[in-house]
């Protein structure tokens, strides 16, 4: 999701002795205008409808009393254009396309974000795209921030998004980032496992929090500096802002990062450093490689997008001022 979430405020319901016992994506969706039921389920598994203040599945059964807040953080778009937008290609067969996404991208439209999206220049470059995630989201099974750069796998057919949505939610994808983090890891490798959710403290951004969705990122030490660390990270599970809000907790907070660093890039003594950090406008995050399995053959793919010019300057920088 883009890096600034949602900032409408979030409709509540309560829940009566005559509406007990409905699913809770059923319950939404008889109350939700203009949302399928479908949608109403993403939104319950990316954390962003609460009972009684914690997270819940779209199967769980109502109680008398219980308090449902949700917040619609993608509102869905009156108008949809396909827009002559230059996207890098991949790779492109029968059934899908994988996009190496630029940086200061948004995926799909949402509330702020109408136009320019990867959505809209997918419309206009592919005559067959899937519609499964909506008339907005064509062919979208997965997303980006869009401040993070690197690769999206997209589905052309029903069949193919079908398979490869299952991929993600049994995380039988491989998916690692490059990612530049403030300070030296204690540790060459190493594990977070700790749940996400909406911050209760500021429901525009995303936090650890107990009850939060699992959410487990493996990293690994690629190049250590003296106030810095180049990471892979493996994503087991795909929670918004999972890699940054992993990293923040670790007191290591991923360079460039205006929601979750924390102000550590105004704290790099070296001024030259410091001014490239402000000078990217983005955090240093890439989506690296991505490894699935071909919808119709099964065959096992897996691709890979260099670092951006932007980000390999910043490192190349780094490695200079190491050397001096």
């Amino acid at each position: 999701m883009d890096s600034k979430l949602n900032q409408n405020p979030p409709l509540a319901f309560s829940v009566t002795d005559d509406e007990a016992g409905e699913r809770l994506d059923s319950f939404l969706a008889a109350r939700v205008q203009n949302w399928s039921r479908a949608r109403l389920q993403r939104l319950i598994e990316e954390s962003d409808v609460l009972v009684n203040g914690h997270t819940a599945k779209s199967s769980y059964k109502t109680r008398a009393h219980d308090e449902i807040e949700i917040e619609l953080t993608s509102l869905p778009t009156a108008t949809f254009a396909p827009e002559d937008i230059p996207i890098e290609i991949i790779h492109e067969d029968d059934d899908l396309i994988v996009v190496n996404k630029s940086a200061g991208m948004v995926v799909h439209p949402a509330a702020g974000s109408s136009s320019g999206t990867l959505a809209n220049a997918l419309a206009f470059h592919f005559r067959e795209l899937s519609t499964a995630a909506g008339p907005v989201r064509p062919g979208i099974v997965h997303r980006l921030d869009k401040g993070t750069s690197g690769l999206l796998v997209v589905a052309k057919t029903e069949v193919a998004h079908e398979d490869l949505a299952d991929q993600f939610r049994a995380r039988e994808v491989f998916k690692s980032y490059v990612a530049l983090v403030h300070g030296q890891m204690e540790r060459k490798r190493g594990q977070v496992d700790q749940p996400i959710a909406r911050d209760p403290r500021n429901r525009t951004r995303m936090a650890v929090v107990a009850g939060g969705r699992p959410a487990l990122s493996l990293y690994v030490v690629r190049e250590a500096f003296q106030r810095f660390t180049r990471l892979d990270v493996e994503l087991k599970t795909g929670r918004t802002h999972q890699i940054r809000v992993h990293l923040a907790w670790t007191k290591h907070p991923v360079v460039g990062d205006a929601v979750y660093g924390g102000g550590r890039d105004r704290t790099v003594p070296d001024a030259q450093v410091r001014g490239a950090i402000a000078k990217l406008e983005r955090q240093f995050l890439h989506a690296h490689q991505l490894g699935i399995r071909h919808p119709r053959t099964q065959e096992a793919l897996r691709f890979t997008a260099p670092l951006p010019p932007d980000l390999e300057q910043l490192l190349e920088l780094i490695r200079a001022k190491q050397r001096d």
